[in-house]
C-alpha cells in the first residue's frame, strides 16, 4: 500500500474497535454505518463516517467518496440472512464490486466465516487449503462471494474466515445458559476473541498478505458441553443441558499456518 487510507464497510461490534485500533496506529480510516446515530461515535473515535447501505439493485449512500483515495477496503458486514432468509446477499456484493472496480481500491480484505465448512460426525480437520463444502443458503452465499472477490482482475482479495466471535460483552455461553437438549455437545469448540481478530487483521495489513485465504480460530481444544458448562459455572449462570442421544457433528479449525506466518500468539484466553 502506497498510502495509509483504509475504508471499512461495516463498523459494528468488530468493525468499530478495529477502526479505532487502526486510527491509533496511524491509519486514516473511513468507516460505514447504516444508522445516523452511529456517525457521532465514529467521529469520536477518529473515523470519518459514511452512511452506506447495500441492496440487491444499487448501493445507497456516498459510496464513491467512501472509496475515494483508499487502497484497501475491509468488508465486514453480516449477510443478514437470519432475519431475511430470502435476501440475495451475493447481488448486494456484486453492486459493491461494481463501484470498487471503478475506484482507487487495489486490495480487499473480506471477513468471512468458518461456517463455510460442514459439521460432520468425524470432526474433520480444517486447514487453509480445505475447500468450503457447506450447503445452507447463508453459507453457499458466503462461498459465492468469496469466489467473486477472488476472481476479479481489478483488485486483489484476501479472505479471512473467523470462527465464532466472542468478547467481554458477547459470549454464546450466556445464550446457552439454561437451555435444554442442546445438540452437538461432544463436538469441539471453534471460537476466537475479538481482540485476536483485530490483531490478526492489523498484522495481515502490515505484512501486505493479499491474494490469500486464511482461517482463524483459537487453538484451545475442548468439547462444547465441557466448555459451556464450565463457563456457566464460573459465571454463576444456570447450567445448559446437552442432548446425549444424537451423534454430535462438528469440525476442528486449524489456523496454525496463519499464526506462524504473521507470528501471532493468541493472547486472549477463552
Amino acid at each position: 500500500m502506497k498510502n495509509n487510507k483504509i475504508s471499512i464497510l461495516g463498523c459494528g461490534w468488530l468493525g468499530l474497535p478495529l477502526a479505532k485500533s487502526l486510527v491509533d496506529n496511524g491509519y486514516e480510516i473511513k468507516g460505514s454505518t447504516t444508522t445516523q446515530d452511529k456517525c457521532q461515535k465514529l467521529v469520536e473515535d477518529g473515523v470519518t463516517p459514511y452512511l452506506i447501505k447495500l441492496n440487491e439493485r444499487f448501493v445507497e449512500g456516498e459510496i464513491k467518496d467512501f472509496l475515494k483515495e483508499s487502497e484497501l477496503l475491509i468488508i465486514n458486514i453480516p449477510p443478514g440472512l437470519r432475519n431475511n432468509p430470502k435476501k440475495n446477499h451475493v447481488s448486494e456484493i456484486k453492486q459493491l464490486i461494481h463501484h470498487v472496480e471503478n475506484s482507487t481500491i487495489k486490495y480487499i480484505l473480506y471477513i468471512s466465516s468458518t461456517s463455510v465448512f460442514k459439521d460432520e460426525v468425524e470432526f474433520p480437520l480444517i486447514t487453509q487449503i480445505t475447500l468450503p463444502n457447506a450447503t445452507s443458503n447463508s453459507t453457499k452465499q458466503l462461498i459465492d462471494i468469496e469466489n467473486l472477490l477472488k476472481t476479479s482482475t481489478k483488485f486483489e482479495s484476501t479472505i479471512l474466515r473467523f470462527s465464532g466471535l466472542i468478547g467481554k460483552d458477547r459470549h454464546p455461553g450466556k445464550i446457552l445458559s439454561g437451555r435444554k437438549n442442546i445438540l452437538n455437545g461432544k463436538a469441539p469448540i471453534n471460537l476466537i476473541h475479538r481482540d485476536d481478530c483485530i490483531s490478526i487483521i492489523s498484522k495481515l495489513i502490515k505484512k501486505q498478505l493479499w491474494g490469500a485465504t486464511f482461517n482463524a480460530s483459537n487453538p484451545y481444544r475442548h468439547t462444547r458441553e465441557d466448555y459451556y458448562t464450565n463457563y456457566c459455572k464460573e459465571h454463576h449462570l444456570v447450567l445448559p443441558e446437552f442432548d446425549q442421544e444424537n451423534v454430535s457433528k462438528g469440525k476442528i479449525i486449524d489456523s496454525t499456518k496463519l499464526a506462524q506466518l504473521i507470528k501471532h500468539k493468541y493472547k486472549t484466553s477463552l
